[in-house]
């Protein structure tokens, strides 16, 4: 995700740190920090058992709480990944945090389950933190055992939350896990996205007009990743059904890996290609891409080889989906990858040999059977 830097990695899942969070985090420091003094205020607790500044409490109060949050995605990543899923990474970002699960696990049973550890794990958290509040009954210091009791309220709050049926958020999933055996997986998401778009209008008027500037941006991140989620689970629909064989250029220009950067360089502009495959005894071993031959300054270049600047490809040959080739390139950040049969190279797919892939088979689908795709008494298979 854009704008986000790495913090740590767990099982082999890249944990990063959206800027947003680090905008909104003196904003939570200072609410929290208002909760502790009100609190103090309400129970008439005398100034010498408020040890610290409320806002430092309410600083570690918000951090405490998005590691919670990160425990939450940590649930749902871990569960995908031991039934099979794959996962990008875990973001957090100003109203939560994502997991990037590129590919789910297999059936929709899997799915809800994964879906549900997220909220699971928010409400044993919040029960765990609330007891440790009760085991504090008499200690000295109030804001430590507020701290406890708030922190446990709100990840019960955020469990239950996320339990309500708003696609794409976790009970929105659950949602649409139970209507993939009935619907297929594309109507099943276009039904609970519309759900999802229902809540996430009524967020925005419950914040319009309580002043609640939180729900507003949920209800706008709510509204925009249903419409995002259902665009990709029909374009994935689509692209399952297409095979990089029928949309592969037979290019088989490539680099050497011992190559210099100036003679790769030459041979892009000849080719004018915005990167080509390096091949080392006739095998391919990576990409060299315009941009990262760009990264090296031109007095540099005849003394860099391609084989220092090569970027891994996954293994893609004519007989993959295009879904699979348009995932791996997004998740590398790739313009391109090459397509080998049997070691050699037999050509080259891009994003934009997908994309036109797709407008074809969708005007295709759309002509033969409407715009659902899906012929008179034919119905999508569940996945």
């Amino acid at each position: 995700m854009r704008g986000a830097f790495q913090i740590a990695s767990l099982r082999g899942i890249p944990i990063r740190v959206h800027y947003s969070f680090l905008l909104v985090l003196p904003f939570l420091a200072w609410l929290f920090g208002q909760a502790f003094r009100g609190a103090a205020l309400a129970a008439d607790v005398p100034p010498e058992a408020l040890r610290g500044h409320p806002f430092l409490w309410g600083l570690g109060l918000a951090v405490a709480l998005f590691l919670a949050v990160l425990v939450h995605e940590l649930a749902h990543s871990l569960y995908a990944l031991r039934k099979g899923g794959e996962v990008s990474d875990i973001t957090l970002l100003m109203i939560g945090g994502v997991s990037r699960i590129t590919r789910m696990p297999d059936g929709p049973r899997h799915e809800a389950l994964m879906a549900l550890a997220g909220p699971v794990t928010s409400l044993l958290l919040g029960g765990l933190f609330l007891g440790v509040y009760g085991l504090l009954e008499g200690a000295r210091s109030f804001n430590l055992r507020f701290a406890f009791f708030y922190l446990g309220s709100l990840n019960i709050f955020l469990g239950i939350f996320n339990l309500l049926p708003a696609f794409p958020m976790d009970g929105g999933r659950i949602l649409r896990a139970l209507l993939t055996g009935r619907l297929g997986r594309v109507r099943a998401t276009q039904t609970a996205g519309l759900i999802g778009k229902g809540f996430a209008v009524l967020f925005g008027m419950l914040g319009l007009f309580s002043g609640n500037f939180i729900l507003i941006i949920i209800a706008f991140f709510v509204f925009m990743g249903a419409e995002a989620e259902s665009r990709e689970v029909l374009m994935q629909s689509l692209l399952n059904r297409v095979y990089v064989r029928e949309l592969m250029v037979p290019r088989t220009a490539a680099v050497s890996a011992g190559d210099s950067l100036e003679e790769v360089a030459t041979r892009m502009q000849a080719e004018r290609r915005r990167a080509l495959p390096v091949l080392e005894d006739g095998r391919v071993v990576g990409l060299v891409t315009l941009a990262a031959v760009r990264q090296v300054p031109a007095p540099r270049r005849g003394q860099v080889r391609a084989r220092e600047i090569a970027l891994p490809v996954p293994e893609l040959t004519p007989e993959s989906t295009a879904w699979e080739a348009l995932r791996h390139m997004g998740q590398r950040r790739l313009p391109q990858l090459p397509v080998v049969q049997d070691g050699l190279l037999v050509g080259t797919v891009t994003q934009e040999d997908i994309m036109r892939g797709m407008q074809l088979r969708e005007l295709e689908d759309t002509h033969r059977h409407g715009p659902w795709g899906l012929g008179p008494g034919q119905r999508e298979s569940p996945t």
